[in-house]
């Protein structure tokens, strides 16, 4: 009987997975450079996200949320994610500057998809907002649809940059 119940732990003890904290996201500093392209991140205005990575010891940074869920939705990864941050651009000072430390979950976050704004990198943005209220306030201005994470179609990150576009840059 005793062997039974030691059978039986150990294999209670094997089926429980091990659940780790996701690390807290990372203030954006002046000096932070965007993973894709390696450019200052600083000297692009609108929302930034940030991807923290098993066994690396800072995040990867992107100047444009538009790349970021590009990279979320690419085969090719360095390791295991372990969180995705974004900016609130709904308490954002502004749009050049975008916030360093309004953070949220990406998978919590509102995205508005397809509206007639230009991100940091100048192609079409994706924009994160953590009130879907903002969201919506957002889409009235600038159009576009509010979606989450994972209902953000290929097309908006993967698709070719159309440079003849003319897009706003929101105040």
């Amino acid at each position: 009987m005793k062997r039974l119940a030691l059978i039986a732990l150990l294999a209670l003890a094997a089926c429980k997975e091990e659940q780790v904290a996701a690390p807290d996201p990372i203030d954006l500093t002046p000096d932070a450079l965007s993973f894709f392209c390696q450019m200052n991140i600083a000297e692009h205005g609108g929302p930034k996200g940030q991807i923290h990575l098993e066994g690396y010891p800072t995040p990867l940074f992107f100047a444009q949320v538009r790349d970021m869920v590009a990279y979320l939705k690419s085969p090719e990864r360095d390791a295991k994610i372990t969180a995705v941050y974004v900016s609130d651009m709904g308490v954002a000072p502004n749009w050049r500057q975008p916030g360093i430390s309004n953070w949220i979950a990406a998978d919590s976050a509102t995205f508005v998809v397809g509206a007639d704004v230009a991100g940091g990198m100048g192609a079409r943005e994706v924009v994160p907002f953590a009130d879907p209220e903002d969201a919506e306030a957002f889409i009235l201005r600038y159009g576009g649809a509010a979606l989450p994470l994972n209902d953000i179609p290929d097309t908006e990150v993967l698709g070719p940059v159309n440079l003849d576009l003319i897009l706003e840059t929101p105040a």
